[in-house]
């Protein structure tokens, strides 16, 4: 198998017992060739403690980016963490996301020059979010269909992700009508090519800032994988007081100055104009 080292970013907010689990999930990674980087957008001192006790110990570097809590900056630090990777290829996640053993081996598998990778998840009710134990993601209990039911609901499309060996895996991520659009939970890229773009654009709030990083990268002849079948995360269940309605729509006109005026690099990004990044 090719080695390529990568930096994993995991987006947090006040969320320690959700990342407790997903950090359990990348201390078992089959695939060892890489670092991780929380991306903290301003949570409390116990997301620090955690990071630091899970540091003592966890098997690759793990890092804590953090800039103060003035609301809802995720694309921010986001950038922050892109510029601060070590490593050439960048897989972007969230602290609610537990990775298969396999999650990172499978992104390293398909990574390629000129394409990012494009990753779904298996969305979990609350009462089965709550009741994965560390031990259960260690043994990857957790992504046994038959040991989710027990715990609560598990719908047809999840048991077919968890279940699906590697040739079904192939077909179904060749055949799946689902775009391959970019998606924080669960995709990929070079970090050359975020640099290019110049990663996030900071006026985007909840809705749609990862898609729109995405459209940017296809702007730049960036081609995109579908990998959805293929790499698995479990999606814990949470609230998401940071929705509106007034952030979806101005995301949603950003989005479609992106792709009708094919922009390539934002203005609003990495780097930036400080009179306009205040607009």
């Amino acid at each position: 198998m090719k080695t390529l080292a990568v930096t994993v970013i995991i987006s947090t907010y006040n969320s320690e017992a959700w990342l407790a689990k997903v950090l359990t999930g990348y201390s078992v990674q089959t695939y060892e060739n890489f670092e991780v980087i929380v991306a903290d957008d301003g949570s409390g001192p116990e997301t620090k403690a955690l990071i630091d006790r899970f540091a003592k110990s966890f098997p690759v570097p793990l890092r804590h980016i953090w800039h103060e809590d003035q609301g809802y900056r995720r694309q921010r630090i986001l950038n922050l963490a892109i510029v601060a990777a070590a490593n050439p290829y960048v897989l972007f996640t969230d602290g609610d996301c537990i990775p298969r053993p396999d999650f990172l081996e499978v992104h390293v598998q398909f990574a390629e020059k000129g394409f990012f990778l494009s990753g779904g998840y298996c969305k979990l009710s609350m009462d089965v979010s709550e009741a994965i134990a560390e031990e259960d993601i260690k043994t990857s209990h957790c992504f046994k269909p038959s040991f989710l039911s027990k715990m609560g609901p598990l719908g047809w499309k999840q048991r077919l992700k968890l279940s699906a060996g590697k040739s079904l895996a192939n077909i179904l991520d060749f055949t799946t009508p689902t775009g391959a659009t970019f998606n924080n939970c669960n995709s990929s890229a070079w970090k050359e090519d975020l640099l290019a773009i110049n990663g996030y654009d900071e006026r985007m709030r909840y809705g749609g800032p990862d898609r729109e990083l995405g459209e940017r990268l296809v702007n730049l002849r960036i081609k995109s994988k579908q990998i959805r079948y293929r790499a698995i995360c479990l999606h814990l269940d949470h609230a998401r007081g940071y929705k509106t309605k007034e952030s979806l729509q101005r995301n949603l006109n950003i989005r479609k100055q992106t792709k009708t005026e094919k922009i390539v690099q934002t203005p609003y990004g990495i780097t930036q104009n400080n009179a306009e990044a205040s607009s």
